[in-house]
C-alpha cells in the first residue's frame, strides 16, 4: 500500500488551520493536524516542500519507520515546526492504518481503558460573578471539571479571559499586538477566586487553573501553597519549563498538583521532569509532540513514574488533533484529563467528525480510523489570514513570558 499523494491544505472558518491529506494506491485517505498557531505557514512550507516529497512511493503501513526516517534523516531534530510536521505525517498514517483494518484507531492501540475521555471546560470573566455564572453553565452542560480564570484589576487584557467564553481564549490577533501583566496583582487577587468558586459550587467538581507561564519558581510555590485548602486538580504551566530544576523548587513548598507541557516538543523536554516525579500532569499534545506515535512513548514513560495525561486541547488544534488524542485518552492506563474548547460551528462543518460530548466525557467513536474528515470544498471558502499571539510586557514595559 503506497502513498501516491500528500496535499497540504491550509483553511481559516475564524482560525488557520493546516491539515495533511495522504492518498494511498488503494484510494485510502488520512488526514494529519499541521496547526502551529501564529507559525502555520512554516509547517505548511516544511511539509510542501521538504516532507511531502519524500512520502510518495512509501509504505503507508509503516507507521514507525516513516517517524523514525523523518526525524532522524531529517538531521535537524526536534523543534515545533519539525515535531509539528512529523505529527501530521505520523496522524495521518495512523488514520489510514486504521481505515485498512476497519476499527477505529483506539483499538488499535489496546483497546478501552476507560468507557469515555474525562474532559474540562474553560469558564473565564473580567470579574469573579463572571466567572462564577460561567462555571454554573458549564456544570450545568454536565462538566466534571472546569477551568477557571479571572481578569485582573488593573489590567487591561489578561490570557485566557475573553467575551467569546464557549469558544476562543484571548490571544488571535492580526498583529503581535501586546498586552499587560503585573506578577504582584495576580498573586493577591488569584486565591480569591478559588475561594469563591468552592464556596458557591462545593468539591464534587475538578478545579483547574492556568498561569501560563508567567511566574518564578519561588512564586509559583507562593501560590501552589497558598491555595491548598482549595484542592485544585492542577496548577497548569506556572513557570517557563525550560529549566525543569525550577520545578523542584516548587515541589518542596506545595502538594498542590502541578501540570505542564503544551509547548514541548519531544519526550527529552519533560523527561526530567517525569523521572524526578517534578510534575503530576503531562500536557504534550498529538500535534504539537510529534503524533500518536511520539505521544504514547511519553505517556509510557509517565506512566512508570505516577505522572498522568492532561492533553492540551485549544481549538487552535483542528478537530483532527483532537479526535487523534481521544483515541489515545480513551486506550492509556495513565489518563488524567483532557482539554476541551469547543469549536465554533464553522470549524465543525470544515472538519465532520465522529466523536460526540456527554455527561463529562469526549466519545472518539466507532468508525474506522479517527473518525473525523476535511470537507475540501468548505474549506476552499475560508482562506488563510496572518494572525499572532500577543507580545506579553511587565506594566513597566518588559517583554515577559505570555
Amino acid at each position: 500500500m503506497k502513498i501516491i499523494d500528500a496535499r497540504v491544505i491550509i483553511t481559516c472558518p475564524g482560525r488557520n488551520f493546516v491539515t495533511l491529506k495522504l492518498t494511498t494506491d488503494e484510494g485510502v485517505t488520512g488526514v494529519g493536524d499541521a496547526t502551529l498557531n501564529g507559525r502555520e505557514l512554516a509547517v505548511a512550507s516544511y511539509l510542501t516542500d521538504h516532507v511531502c516529497p519524500l512520502l510518495l512511493g512509501r509504505d503507508a503501513s509503516r507507521i514507525e519507520d516513516t517517524w523514525q526516517f523523518l526525524y532522524k534523516g531529517g538531521y535537524w531534530r526536534r523543534g515545533p515546526v519539525t515535531m509539528t510536521a512529523i505529527a501530521a505525517v505520523d496522524t495521518a498514517l495512523w488514520d489510514i492504518k486504521g481505515k485498512m483494518a476497519g476499527l477505529p484507531v483506539y483499538q488499535l492501540l489496546g483497546g478501552r481503558s476507560r468507557d469515555g475521555v474525562t474532559v474540562y471546560g474553560h469558564a473565564n470573566g473580567e470579574t469573579v460573578p463572571e466567572v462564577l455564572d460561567e462555571v454554573a453553565r458549564f456544570l450545568d452542560l454536565g462538566y466534571r471539571a472546569v477551568r477557571v480564570q479571572v481578569g485582573i484589576q488593573g489590567i487591561g487584557s489578561i490570557y485566557g479571559v475573553s467575551p467569546d467564553t464557549a469558544h476562543r481564549e484571548s490571544g488571535y490577533v492580526p498583529t503581535a499586538e501586546s498586552s499587560d501583566w503585573s506578577t504582584a496583582r495576580y498573586l493577591h487577587q488569584i486565591p480569591a477566586l478559588f475561594e469563591a468558586v468552592r464556596e458557591r459550587f462545593g468539591f464534587d467538581f475538578a478545579l483547574l487553573h492556568d498561569a501560563h507561564h508567567r511566574l518564578t519558581p519561588i512564586e509559583a510555590a507562593r501560590l501552589g501553597r497558598r491555595v491548598e485548602e482549595y484542592q485544585l486538580f492542577w496548577l497548569e504551566d506556572l513557570v517557563p519549563a525550560e529549566l525543569q530544576e525550577g520545578f523542584r523548587i516548587i515541589r518542596q513548598h506545595t502538594t498542590t498538583p502541578l501540570a505542564v507541557g503544551e509547548v514541548f516538543n519531544s519526550i527529552w523536554d519533560c523527561q526530567q521532569l517525569i523521572t524526578e516525579q517534578l510534575i503530576d500532569f503531562i500536557r504534550a499534545d498529538v500535534v504539537h509532540a510529534g503524533g500518536i506515535t511520539h505521544l504514547r512513548r511519553i505517556f509510557q514513560l509517565a506512566d512508570l513514574y505516577h505522572v498522568r495525561s492532561g492533553s492540551h486541547g485549544a481549538n487552535d488544534l483542528s478537530p483532527v488533533c483532537l479526535a487523534a488524542a481521544l483515541h489515545l485518552d480513551i486506550s492509556i492506563p495513565n489518563f488524567g484529563i483532557q482539554e476541551y474548547m469547543r469549536h465554533s460551528a464553522e470549524t465543525d462543518e470544515v472538519f465532520p467528525h465522529a466523536y460526540s460530548f456527554a455527561d463529562g466525557y469526549l466519545h472518539p467513536g466507532e468508525v474506522p480510523g479517527l473518525g473525523v474528515d476535511i470537507d475540501e470544498e468548505l474549506a476552499a471558502r475560508y482562506p488563510y489570514q496572518r494572525a499572532y499571539l500577543p507580545i506579553n510586557r511587565l506594566v513597566d514595559g518588559t517583554v515577559h513570558s505570555w
